[in-house]
């Protein structure tokens, strides 16, 4: 894979190679109008998306840190993002262009104020995975093999400006309006910052592994403080299979019982026992070992679940508390779905909506067990989507609305449902944390 042997740091570069990209995007616009003339909509429209994922995410992969996780996570949502965007984005979960090895050095020796090999007895210094926001080397030490998470340079200081570059193109995409909308984006910039916070990452990393130790099915990397700073982690190398690559070619349906029964339990542990979850469940994140057990990576982005939102938050789960009218409106009120300046018309609007949405995608806690594998449950799930991303009453309404906990939630729930379902785990116990 070609490296990368700079990456723009000053808000001017980052701006400019995003105005670039902008100038593509409108000459592929214009390429789109000239199909329409020979090719049907549905052409010309996949085209016209297959074109612009390719050149914002050549882009994005450049630029690196926040931009580039902001793909990531609009990624997880195959409901609602066109195929090519979810294809070309996906990749940014663990499969971007690396920092050059002469780049890898300089920046290790500008965190650490040593070189690798005066830490490690070996250092690989061509990169084995690289994502939005670091890329992991191999290293040994005292015999045993590590992994060494490297942070790219000026991303922790380009957050906030990569943010005001992306944030009128959310608005318009989410059709976000309203002066109290900067708490949204205020959410996310905040969790971008903590993770570029890799001495906060490897606090959460420990806390959560030995919280979650006697999981079945699940394990974890041991993590090396001395070998790490604010920038580096050092951790054990877990040798095993991303679990995307995994679900293509596993057959053998018990396998994905187990590990969908560990990736189930250990959201369910982090949520109601622990009330703060592991808010980035892509498949980057996870690892499928040679004897079919569940490895848990990377806790840069953890989400701490406060009681006033976990609590109305799951009372709507229950299929009693959705078909009692009063209380389902009382409790949309509660999670800032309803607003007390929305007009009749929002209000009937957004009550049915959320009706029907959280009457699908609450089934899962409606039963003793649940089949993740079914394609029905799932196709409703993307047709929802697609509807009220398409639909053009919706469109004039304020889509500002729903408490900020949400943004990582229901992150956490879509890219949770999207790894159950490509493992095609069947006969998940929902409550089996209760017994852990």
């Amino acid at each position: 894979m070609k490296t990368i042997d700079s990456i723009p740091i000053s808000k001017i570069q980052r701006a400019s190679k995003l105005v670039s990209t902008g100038a593509k995007v409108g000459v592929n616009y214009l390429k789109y109008y000239g199909d329409k003339l020979t090719k049907t909509e549905i052409e010309a429209r996949a085209t016209l998306n297959e074109n612009n994922a390719e050149d914002i995410y050549d882009s994005l992969k450049q630029l690196k840190g926040s931009a580039l996780k902001v793909a990531q996570m609009l990624s997880m949502d195959k409901s609602i993002m066109p195929q090519a965007y979810v294809e070309k984005f996906s990749l940014a979960q663990f499969s971007v262009p690396p920092l050059s090895p002469p780049l890898v050095l300089k920046t290790f020796k500008n965190y650490f104020g040593k070189l690798p090999n005066e830490l490690y007895d070996s250092f690989n210094t061509t990169s084995v995975n690289a994502a939005s926001i670091g890329q992991v080397h191999i290293a040994t030490k005292n015999g045993k093999k590590l992994a060494v998470k490297i942070q790219y340079p000026g991303v922790a200081q380009s957050i906030a400006s990569d943010l005001a570059l992306v944030k009128p193109i959310a608005m318009k995409m989410f059709n976000i309006k309203g002066k109290d909308s900067d708490k949204y984006f205020k959410e996310v910039e905040g969790k971008l910052i903590e993770e570029t916070n890799y001495v906060l990452e490897m606090e959460q990393s420990k806390e959560i592994s030995s919280a979650c130790s006697h999981i079945p099915n699940l394990f974890f990397p041991q993590y090396y403080e001395e070998l790490s700073s604010d920038r580096i982690i050092t951790m054990d190398y877990m040798e095993g299979e991303h679990l995307s690559e995994f679900t293509t070619h596993n057959k053998n349906q018990e396998i994905a019982n187990k590990l969908g029964q560990a990736l189930w339990d250990f959201y369910m542990f982090q949520i109601h026992k622990l009330q703060k979850v592991h808010a980035d469940p892509h498949p980057g994140n996870f690892l499928v070992s040679r004897d079919n057990e569940l490895i848990a990576l990377d806790f840069g982005c953890m989400k701490t679940i406060p009681n006033e939102f976990y609590i109305p938050y799951f009372e709507l789960a229950k299929p009693e508390n959705i078909t009692n009218k009063k209380y389902f409106v009382a409790k949309l009120y509660e999670l800032e779905i309803l607003r007390e300046d929305d007009s009749q018309e929002e209000l009937k609007f957004f009550t049915n909506m959320f009706h029907e949405l959280l009457s699908l995608f609450t089934q899962p806690f409606q039963a003793e067990t649940f089949d993740f594998s079914n394609a029905d449950f799932f196709g409703k799930i993307t047709e929802l989507g697609q509807r009220y991303s398409k639909n053009t009453e919706l469109r004039k309404m304020n889509g500002n609305r729903g408490s900020k906990h949400f943004i990582y939630m229901n992150r956490t729930f879509f890219g949770l449902y999207n790894l159950m379902f490509d493992l095609k785990a069947k006969d998940i116990k929902i409550n089996n944390y209760k017994n852990l």
